[in-house]
């Protein structure tokens, strides 16, 4: 099956072939770094985050790119309020971005473009559509022309008429129509500015993007994402410039949106203050349970926030973490044959394995559906556990098989680190099991000779380091504290 995108574009669902296969150009709107980023943000970095892993799984080559904006607005604002400069905030909050991004288990963009480090790139843009007739400067300002760019409102699927003055659009006597849109944005006193053939100024929010986007992936990108909130006007504005500047080159052939989050049936956001900081929520639930709730809505449906289903969500991922144990367990401990005829039951365990494996896929390949993907895998998971519990002895191919697909799953969703073992430590972790194994011995014969005393101490100071012991009748079995 191949993998299809939702494209907002075409309001369809798109068999997905890159421009220049096996390369894949992704663009992300990233923060406006004038606070602390909060679960809105974290939902569309996270579903991006394993958009990118997904695709880098099926074999392309992605080149993510995510913007840093450091000047505009809100920075001006809040870093008046605090009495600091713009600078000073923006860099004080970029920081702590990062430190979220870290903390969520998020891979690295390839490039954070940052717009104060390319305000002579934004300028010889603003230029080039001034010369082209694309857009004209009045007192200072520069403002795009979008009457001359006819297929404007193409993406959020609304004509021109429908627009009103004031309705998500800056008011301004110095625009030709109420829709157009500013690219450069004439200094007022006390503000950041940057001179410019227009006088000094600074650039407007729409046009950063466009610019690093293209310097950075050229002039035609497979997929651009950001938040539902940006189709209009922030991603609509984006494809005009961008597609006026590049002679109608189509800016980008696959447009993804991730739904909002909501708190009590309204938007989460800064300005209604019932938002939660990523901060917030690391300090009470790791990382791997925020990622799972998530990930169990699908990206471009609204997603409910209750501190109830982090607390559900945490539960899931624990009893997924019991099955990989489980499995470890058995393959460690148990006198496993890997070459004897498989019975019904093994026959069984490998249909449903199967199975899993290719319900997953399907679901994944269905524009990103994590939810129906994350049912596979706890179907797999009762699987395994009944495989577990009835099998005399446990086929050790169909168990490694069952622990493979977790790890990998755990690599596409950020999940399920603790069982990675970096390769340059694989000799090391392998030492360790070995000394673990002849302590348990030791106390196994400490027990046949009924020294409580001793088998007791050796228990506790193995449950100090993390190691926890379970006593059945056959035999002693380990598990590390994940």
């Amino acid at each position: 099956m191949p993998l299809k995108i939702y494209n907002t574009l075409s309001k369809n669902e798109e068999i997905f072939e890159p421009l220049n296969p096996p390369t894949v150009k992704m663009y992300v709107c990233g923060p406006t770094v004038y606070d602390l980023s909060h679960l809105g943000h974290a939902r569309t970095y996270i579903a991006f985050d394993v958009v990118r892993r997904y695709l880098e799984f099926l074999g392309y080559s992605v080149i993510y790119v995510v913007n840093i904006t450091d000047v505009e607005d809100k920075i001006i604002k809040r870093a008046q309020e605090k009495g600091v400069s713009p600078f000073e905030l923006a860099e004080e909050y970029t920081k702590e971005y990062f430190k979220d991004i870290e903390a969520l288990q998020i891979k690295k963009a390839d490039i954070n473009p940052k717009v104060t480090e390319h305000i002579e790139d934004i300028i010889e843009v603003v230029q080039g559509l001034i010369d082209k007739g694309y857009a004209y400067v009045a007192d200072g300002d520069v403002y795009f022309d979008v009457l001359k760019f006819p297929d404007y409102g193409k993406l959020s699927h609304q004509s021109l008429e429908d627009l009103k003055a004031g309705a998500r659009v800056e008011v301004s006597e110095k625009k030709k129509h109420p829709a157009d849109f500013a690219l450069w944005k004439k200094s007022k006193e006390g503000e950041p500015s940057w001179d410019s053939p227009w006088g000094p100024g600074r650039p407007g929010w729409h046009i950063e993007c466009s610019v690093m986007s293209m310097k950075y992936l050229g002039e035609q990108l497979d997929i651009h994402g950001g938040g539902q909130d940006l189709i209009f006007p922030h991603h609509e504005n984006e494809i005009a410039q961008s597609e006026a500047y590049t002679g109608k080159k189509p800016f980008a052939k696959y447009w993804m949106h991730t739904g909002l989050v909501m708190v009590r049936g309204e938007r989460m956001g800064k300005s209604l203050g019932n938002f939660v900081t990523i901060k917030e929520l690391l300090e009470k639930f790791n990382a791997e349970a925020v990622r799972l709730f998530v990930l169990s809505t699908h990206y471009r449906s609204p997603i409910d926030f209750t501190w109830e289903r982090i607390e559900q969500a945490n539960n899931s991922l624990e009893r997924l973490y019991n099955t990989i144990e489980n499995i470890e367990v058995a393959l460690r401990e148990s006198d496993i044959n890997y070459a004897y005829k498989l019975k019904d039951l093994d026959l069984d365990f490998y249909r449903n394995l199967i199975s899993d494996e290719r319900k997953f896929f399907e679901a994944m390949n269905n524009d990103f559906n994590t939810p129906a993907a994350i049912s596979a895998l706890f179907e797999l998971s009762s699987h395994v556990n009944n495989y577990l519990r009835n099998a005399d002895k446990p086929n050790g191919a169909l168990l490694s098989r069952a622990f493979n697909f977790f790890v990998n799953i755990g690599e596409i969703f950020g999940l399920f680190n603790k069982f990675k073992v970096k390769p340059e430590k694989k000799e090391e972790y392998g030492l360790v099991e070995k000394l673990i194994a002849l302590i348990v011995d030791i106390r196994s014969e400490a027990r046949k000779r009924k020294d409580w005393e001793t088998a007791d101490k050796i228990r506790e100071k193995l449950r100090e380091l993390g190691i926890f012991l379970e006593d059945t009748k056959e035999k002693t079995i380990w598990k590390l504290k994940r």
